[in-house]
């Protein structure tokens, strides 16, 4: 263990997703070199599934789920008399009530859906630290989607961040911002294949324009933040020229049904302004380019840095923890391994008191870990409703909330004790002793008051829900 090893168990919270038995005998050592591990071997896990394929074919899928049901619709239905009629020699011949229907397969949204999140879950649940786990929630949050947008969106939310947003964890930024922005997810959830250039041919022909939704957002929440300097007319300008970053349909015009695409029949033609720069026509490249400078902004240093050390350590993070994060943004050019290894390195990120609290995504994966729980999608998914972070489905695109008073509200506090209460119950008869458990995943951690409660505790289900509702095993 570490010289502290109080300090490095806390460090294992605030950076990783939670001890199981046995890891501390496995971690043996600094926990701020296990972190570190993780960034060198740019180590994120990978969900894994038979469901589990790219944008395109997805796309394809939900194109032939969408013909079929609406040919179902429209399909000519018996009349009602004959479909009420006793088959002849039915009930009076002595064969009964006819049996049940067999229980039909969801459809495929929620199919597909429920197999990303349990993959999900799944991948958190085998990383010794998991700093890499935790990075791809920090991004899938701050470039975040919503499956509340509609079927489209539900179906491809595990893809999107199985495609745009793992594989970038420990790379460059404006790759990830390319990745994320012209992702089929992204482009639909914010209405940009709903954008289109008053002066393209189509516009002209339509006399329909631009969607800001998509530019508005880039500029706002995704990369300089909303004291950046941007100006209204700069959303409108780069709504402008992302015109044409579209999905293809159906029809396969554009390109493969259901990815990216580029529709320059409905993009903004000329030369466009962003930020005191022109941006020659150049068609897709035209956003490309916008992107990138985007990305290399000093603002947006400034903007991702505060808030990866508002997500991890604090909601007022040290000044000297920002200020080094950003300078390594800088001087690296957005190279996230780079930040991402100033965060583990600071002794600011480690010292900060343990304040905030485990958000519910944070916390079931603690839960499940601790616990030694397979991951199945009623109570996962019924577990995170009930806290208010429902897997992919913000309340809006600015993404769940990082800070603490939107968790430790009275309703909040609550839902989180009956969670306790209810996988207290349910792992009463697999769990080890509650008091043997509490050492494995909290060790020196464990206050005096903690472990006297669940020592005293009136049951095995008392005391597991004890541990889970301490603060201990809730803050971080």
């Amino acid at each position: 263990m570490a010289r502290d090893s109080r300090l490095n168990i806390l460090g294992l919270q605030r950076f990783g997703l939670g001890l199981r038995p046995g890891d501390l005998t496995a971690i043996g050592g600094d926990a701020r070199d296990l972190f570190l591990d993780e960034v060198k071997r740019r180590s994120v896990p990978v969900p894994i599934g038979l469901e589990l394929v790219g944008q395109a074919q997805i796309g394809s899928a939900f194109y032939a789920f969408q013909d079929k049901e609406k040919a179902e619709r429209e399909a000519p239905r018996p009349a009602m008399q004959a479909a009420m009629m006793p088959a002849p020699g039915g009930m009076n011949e002595g064969q009964g009530a006819s049996a049940p229907p067999a229980p039909s397969e969801p459809p495929l949204p929620q199919r597909i859906y429920r197999d990303e999140v349990a993959a999900r879950m799944r991948a958190g649940l085998e990383p010794l630290a998991g700093f890499g786990e935790r990075l791809a929630q920090f991004w899938s949050s701050h470039f975040c989607i919503s499956v509340s947008q509609g079927n489209f969106v539900r179906v491809l939310a595990g893809a999107y961040e199985r495609e745009a947003i793992r594989p970038y964890v420990f790379g460059r930024f404006e790759d990830m911002l390319l990745a994320v922005e012209s992702h089929p997810a992204m482009l639909i959830y914010l209405d940009n294949q709903q954008s289109i250039g008053p002066n393209s041919p189509a516009g002209k022909r339509r006399g329909r324009g631009l969607n800001e939704n998509l530019a508005r957002e880039i500029l706002e929440l995704h990369t300089l933040g909303v004291s950046g300097g941007y100006s209204q007319g700069d959303v409108t300008s780069l709504a402008r020229i992302i015109t044409g970053w579209t999905v293809a349909g159906r029809d396969g015009r554009l390109g493969f049904p259901g990815a990216f695409a580029f529709n320059a029949g409905v993009h903004e033609p000329g030369v466009h302004p962003l930020l005191g720069k022109d941006y020659e026509e150049a068609g897709a490249e035209q956003g490309r380019l916008a992107l990138l400078d985007l990305a290399h902004h000093p603002a947006t240093a400034r903007h991702v840095a505060l808030k990866l050390a508002r997500h991890f350590v604090a909601d007022d993070p040290p000044p000297a923890l920002v200020s080094q994060l950003v300078e390594t943004w800088r001087r690296t050019e957005g190279d996230l391994a780079a930040v991402s290894a100033a965060l583990i390195q600071s002794n600011d990120a480690w010292g900060a008191e343990a304040a905030k609290l485990r958000q519910p995504q944070e916390l079931l994966l603690a839960m499940l870990r601790a616990l030694g729980r397979k991951p199945e999608f009623g109570p996962i998914a019924g577990a995170l409703a009930t806290m208010g972070q429902p897997l992919w489905q913000p309340s809006g695109p600015n993404g769940f909330p990082g800070n603490n008073d939107a968790w430790a509200t009275p309703e909040g506090i609550k839902t989180r004790i009956d969670v306790a209460a209810a996988w207290g119950r349910q792992a009463a008869g697999t769990a080890s002793d509650p008091r043997a458990l509490l050492e494995a995943v909290l060790g020196p951690l464990a206050s005096a008051e903690t472990k006297q409660a669940v020592a005293r505790a009136e049951s095995k289900p008392q005391a597991i829900a004890l541990l889970l509702m301490s603060p201990e095993f809730q803050r971080r």
